[in-house]
């Protein structure tokens, strides 16, 4: 039978791996493209380094809990960057609309993207616009690319993980995951469960004060942590042991991914990082990171550690320890 793109093939697990590794690296490698960090490191004609980033958005539904599509078009590019120690500066954006669609939703759109591009600091300076006949697309699909500098004296890859580093993480996990899950399907928890969507870039301008020897920098979108973790094991060549009694999780994603049967760890976020820095320099970032807004519920989760085979394992509050594979299937298709 003839194989043919699926849904899982978005969600950021094994399937979405294969086809960027088996299909895309095949034929666009390069030693730029194959660091496969989130934003290309790159200078021109020996001038100051700059990250270079783009990515589309197609998230359903389109306006949730804590944000829209146009927020979460700022924000994800914005946090692109912001993992290779770059500070953002310019995003350039386009839509693509389906026809029917209401200007009054368009326009709240557009603002709330300019509200957050605010909020980053940085200039959206360019964009284009198509229109598709009616079920061409989903209402509004969106593709930003962004351009920031590298700070000096940074070397932040994802396979820079090593043995001995400290991973935290800024705050609970799973949130944007399961608003967008419980609003798709009609489910009312509890509480308040609202999407974490956010700029990341002033959070790791005051990591970076304490200390500009972090070794990785990691937005946990899809796939949840659970991917990006997996992702850096094997990039670095390490293992990843989790304490599960230290990660940081609402009650409303508790509450939610128990009714669903659902590991938080593999839940989309969009304003949680994985840093890895050495265990001499995390109490100073934790510390820095806790100040900030955006890191006030910031925690240590795990280390890196020397074990074969490469994996993440994570040790259970009863006192077991297990594998968490990379994620596989069709997660949670359109996250972002």
């Amino acid at each position: 039978m003839e194989e043919r793109i699926s849904l899982s093939h978005g969600s950021g697990g094994k399937q979405t791996n294969n086809l960027i590794n088996d299909l895309f690296i095949k034929y666009f490698n390069n030693e730029i493209i194959s660091e496969m960090n989130d934003s290309a490191q790159i200078s021109l004609d020996g001038s100051k380094r700059i990250a270079v980033t783009t990515d589309s958005f197609v998230v359903n539904p389109i306006f949730f809990n804590g944000g829209d599509i146009g927020k979460l078009a700022v924000c994800g590019t914005v946090n692109d960057l912001a993992m290779s120690g770059a500070k953002p500066l310019y995003l350039t954006s386009a839509f693509i609309i389906e026809e029917g669609f209401e200007i009054e939703k368009l326009e709240m759109i557009v603002k709330s993207m300019a509200d957050a591009a605010e909020e980053a600091k940085i200039q959206i300076v360019a964009g284009d616009t198509k229109v598709v006949e009616k079920g061409g697309v989903d209402g509004v699909f969106i593709n930003t690319s962004g351009i920031g500098t590298i700070y000096e004296n940074t070397n932040i890859k994802a396979y820079n993980a090593m043995a001995g580093d400290v991973v935290i993480v800024n705050g609970t996990l799973g949130d944007h995951g399961m608003t967008i899950m419980c609003q798709r399907s009609g489910i009312d928890i509890e509480g308040e469960l609202k999407s974490d969507c956010a700029p990341l870039n002033s959070l790791v301008d005051s990591m970076l004060e304490v200390c500009s020897d972090i070794h990785v920098l990691r937005d946990a979108t899809r796939g949840g942590v659970a991917a990006v973790l997996n992702e850096i094991a094997e990039m670095s060549k390490v293992s990843i042991e989790l304490d599960e009694s230290s990660i940081p999780i609402s009650e409303e994603v508790k509450g939610s991914c128990e009714l669903l049967g659902l590991d938080p760890l593999y839940i989309a976020n969009e304003g949680k990082l994985c840093c890895f820095v050495s265990e001499a320099y995390a109490n100073q970032v934790l510390e820095a990171m806790k100040k900030h807004s955006l890191g006030a519920n910031a925690a240590i989760i795990g280390r890196v550690i020397e074990q074969v085979p490469q994996k993440v394992y994570l040790k259970t509050i009863i006192g077991g320890k297990r594998i968490v594979d990379m994620p596989s299937g069709q997660q949670l298709p359109r996250i972002c």
